[in-house]
């Protein structure tokens, strides 16, 4: 046996099904019968659910992340894109971050590559507009937040504090209304060290096209949701849509209008552009076609899962896997095992699970849960929130580093410097150059 297997995608799926194959085919890979590859535009993964902690100041943002080539060493890590799948021949076209492309041939390959945000064609919304999937669209809002704060701070005009200290968050699913909700305690927060703002002076407006926030955690914890975002002072605005975002002015559905500098777009997610450049079958929604065994469907070597993947939900005939980090881990660990009875030419099982429910983070010390039909709100349900994703981040490393971030923040004030600067780097450096020229 002499096997090559290509996941594309370093993600919740790609790692924690490379991390499960490590584990399951050691005296395999030792002896090189089998070799791993993982493609990943970045050396990390990123643990999603903790990026509004990285936001608001709360964890540090090398914490939230998990370097590949650490937690991989029995694998090859190729940083670039995969910009084509020709399974017909069984090989990818890569292209590296610097160089030429190649085509790598391969075996057995995973798709998980992920998925992106789903933009709508609104006016402008790229004029102020910034997402909230990475780990650097993350620590560039929470500079953003505290820049606007330096810049009302230092302004005698009333439009351009009144535009900076307006933000506005569109979508209420778990990224929209935990971002926001990280973001406003940590603005409330910050004002006590500026002379001229007030927590009252900061807006924020959250953005929904249907009628309910969190639908994750049932209709009876998203109106309590709801209930505490409003009396925090948020604008919650339902069945309103984004119309346009030109210049910063922000014109909604609703006909409320209004200038702001920061506008956040949660509203969804696509999967990644890589599954309509090649030969794999797709479904209706553009997804990669896959069966509850997480193969490709009609296809042999090729497997898939994760947000990209139309994976059907045997608890729930007719209906499909969320795309969320819950069916992403658990699908990983099917997904290796399937992996490795198809190398031993054994029979594969399906991915089964019953989804044991949502927790959600709304600040410090709030959070609401629905886990297994028990509710809870508030501090107990912060509690959970945060022990339920400790024991989900990857690597002992990285449990122990969140936990002394967290043990840190009960005795020290949390940073509130903005490091906008860090975003542009060479911008002081040619400024220099510039003036010894004249």
């Amino acid at each position: 046996m002499n096997k090559h297997i290509v996941i594309v995608g370093g993600g919740y799926v790609g790692m924690y099904t490379a991390l499960r194959l490590q584990r399951k085919l050691g005296k395999e890979l030792r002896n090189r019968s089998v070799r791993i590859t993982v493609i990943d535009p970045n050396s990390y993964m990123t643990y999603q659910p903790f990026l509004p902690e990285a936001a608001a100041g709360n964890l540090s943002p090398r914490h939230v992340v998990a370097p590949l080539r650490r937690v991989l060493p029995k694998a090859t890590i190729l940083n670039g894109m995969v910009t084509k799948v020709d399974h017909a021949n069984k090989k990818v076209t890569f292209v590296p971050g610097e160089g030429e492309p190649r085509e790598i041939p391969y075996d057995l390959i995973v798709m998980a590559a992920g998925s992106i945000s789903r933009t709508l064609p609104i006016p402008g919304l790229t004029d102020i507009g910034i997402g909230f999937k990475t780990v650097g669209e993350a620590i560039a809002l929470r500079n953003r937040v505290l820049h606007q704060l330096d810049v009302a701070e230092s302004t005698d005009d009333v439009e351009v504090r009144r535009r900076a200290l307006t933000f506005v968050v569109v979508g209420a699913g778990f990224a929209g209304v935990e971002a926001l909700a990280e973001l406003e305690d940590m603005a409330k927060d910050s004002t006590r060290y500026y002379r001229n703002i007030k927590p009252s002076d900061v807006r924020w407006v959250l953005v929904e096209a249907t009628n309910r926030v969190l639908p994750e955690v049932g209709p009876e914890m998203g109106k309590w949701t709801l209930e505490q975002l409003r009396e925090r002072g948020i604008e919650v605005k339902l069945d309103t849509r984004l119309e346009s975002a030109t210049g910063g002015h922000v014109v909604l559905s609703d006909g409320t209008e209004f200038d702001a500098e920061t506008l956040v777009w949660t509203a969804g997610v696509k999967p990644s552009p890589v599954v309509t450049e090649g030969d794999l079958p797709l479904d209706e929604r553009g997804r990669i076609k896959t069966t509850t065994q997480l193969t490709v469907a009609g296809t042999k070597d090729a497997f898939a899962a994760g947000d990209l993947a139309g994976v059907p939900d045997v608890t729930n005939p007719g209906q499909y896997c969320a795309p969320n980090a819950q069916h992403a881990v658990r699908q990983a660990k099917v997904l290796g095992d399937n992996i490795v009875r198809t190398l031993h030419g054994q029979q594969l099982v399906e991915y089964r699970h019953k989804y044991v429910g949502s927790v959600a983070g709304l600040g410090l010390h709030q959070g609401v849960a629905n886990v297994y039909g028990v509710k809870l709100r508030g501090l107990a349900a912060w509690f959970m929130h945060r022990t339920y994703h400790l024991s989900r981040v990857p690597t002992l490393n990285r449990k122990v580093r969140v936990v002394a971030d967290w043990t840190l923040a009960l005795f020290f004030k949390r940073e509130t410097v903005s490091l906008g600067e860090m975003e542009h780097p060479r911008d002081e450096f040619r400024a220099a150059v510039a003036s010894n020229r004249r």
